[in-house]
């Protein structure tokens, strides 16, 4: 195909907020666009008059309702007479959702209306979102099949990995979804001992010190406070624990951090957007602690691999789906006393940690630019097999 093709990726959230599925689809549509016509549809961001942000390909917003007491809002496009206007003159040849909500209706809509492929990603493991705002399984569960049904909708479904696929099955998709595996744009630190010398500088940090870190939002979906009552347990005591975030629980858990006796050695510095700092982050991390059940395949795990930084999961989360314990990563029963312990061992024998950063690095740490080709090719396909279809 000469042309370049029109792309449309749908979502539900967008930049300033921050999180695995922003990151996403930004990276999808920074490196697409240098072979392709990407548009970003999403809505319009808190305070957006005041934020001001320049993007490499376009982005057509429209209107919102904050919803209060979530990070997240809703969109509104069928009240956005200009972002419609935008929408129907956009000739798209493929359309990409990434959240199954307003904007990724519309997204499938638009699709069926015009004849032509629509694919979904599947990100989340959205009954525990459900679940922890609607305290009702009954009403969880309509909401869920609302969801599925969307997915349904589309032509072909991609999962992050092979674990969240089978949950999609589990919550009602009419077939397996295929996996697409995401990357990361974090390259190895070249220097290394700058980093750390940043890094110890910023964060008050003796170079003797190990220190463990979380990025991501703070939420107690992440299972931080279980993190929390991990690290009064663990043996060792020179050690610090960087909290990288924000989020609708960040107040009420930085009281619990206050209220709790190793105080002292928790950092809790907040959303961080420099991604020099950030990759300097994960270099200085001894270990990633990442105890969620929530997740399905974390950018944050594959970011901390790119540094040779392996990450300590729990048996049966499915953002460990990829990691083979003491190979590649660390898994350890779900509970805080089992977490400590494994985080003892790990400390306690530098010859298998040390293989194990190795493994992170050989298989966790994948570049976009080597997944986004898949997704091309993949475009490519589904495009020329409608237009087979129209034969």
């Amino acid at each position: 195909m000469a042309e370049k093709i029109n792309v449309g990726l749908f979502i539900d959230a967008f930049f300033p907020m921050i999180d695995g599925v922003v990151m996403v689809v930004d990276n999808y549509a920074k490196r697409l666009s240098s072979f392709c016509n990407v548009t970003v549809f999403t809505l319009k961001p808190r305070g957006y008059k005041k934020y001001k942000r320049e993007y490499p390909y376009k982005v057509v917003q429209c209107k919102k309702l904050i919803v209060p007491f979530l990070d997240y809002d809703l969109a509104l496009p069928k009240s956005d007479r200009q972002f419609m206007k935008e929408l129907n003159a956009a000739n798209l040849d493929i359309v990409h959702i990434h959240s199954p909500f307003t904007l990724g209706k519309l997204g499938v809509e638009y699709a069926r209306k015009h004849g032509i492929p629509v694919i979904a990603t599947l990100h989340s493991q959205f009954k525990m979102d459900m679940m922890r705002e609607t305290k009702s399984k009954r009403l969880t569960n309509a909401l869920l099949k609302k969801i599925v049904k969307v997915f349904n909708d589309c032509d072909e479904m991609y999962a992050v990995n092979d674990s969240l696929a089978k949950v999609f099955v589990e919550y009602g998709a009419d077939h397996l979804p295929k996996v697409q595996q995401n990357g990361t744009d974090m390259q190895p630190v070249q220097n290394e001992a700058e980093a750390i010398e940043t890094v110890n500088n910023r964060f008050g940090l003796t170079k003797d010190e190990e220190v463990f870190l979380f990025v991501g939002r703070i939420n107690k979906l992440k299972n931080i406070y279980f993190l929390l009552d991990s690290l009064k347990m663990i043996k060792t005591e020179n050690f610090k624990m960087i909290f990288v975030g924000d989020g609708q629980d960040f107040n009420d858990f930085k009281s619990k951090v206050a209220a709790t006796p190793i105080s002292d050695k928790i950092i809790m510095t907040g959303k961080i957007t420099d991604r020099e700092l950030l990759k300097a982050l994960y270099l200085r991390a001894k270990l990633f602690l990442f105890p969620s059940m929530y997740d399905s395949s974390s950018l944050v795990q594959i970011e901390a691999a790119s540094q040779r930084t392996p990450t300590v999961f729990l048996k049966g989360s499915v953002t460990s789906g990829m990691v083979t314990d003491n190979v590649n990563g660390f898994l350890s029963d779900p509970t805080p006393e089992a977490f400590a312990r494994k985080i003892d061992e790990i400390l306690s024998d530098k010859e298998l940690y040390n293989r194990v950063c190795d493994g992170a690095f050989r298989d966790i740490y994948v570049s976009w630019d080597s997944c986004i080709g898949e997704i091309y090719s993949k475009y490519l396909g589904h495009i020329e097999e409608y237009r087979l279809k129209k034969q």
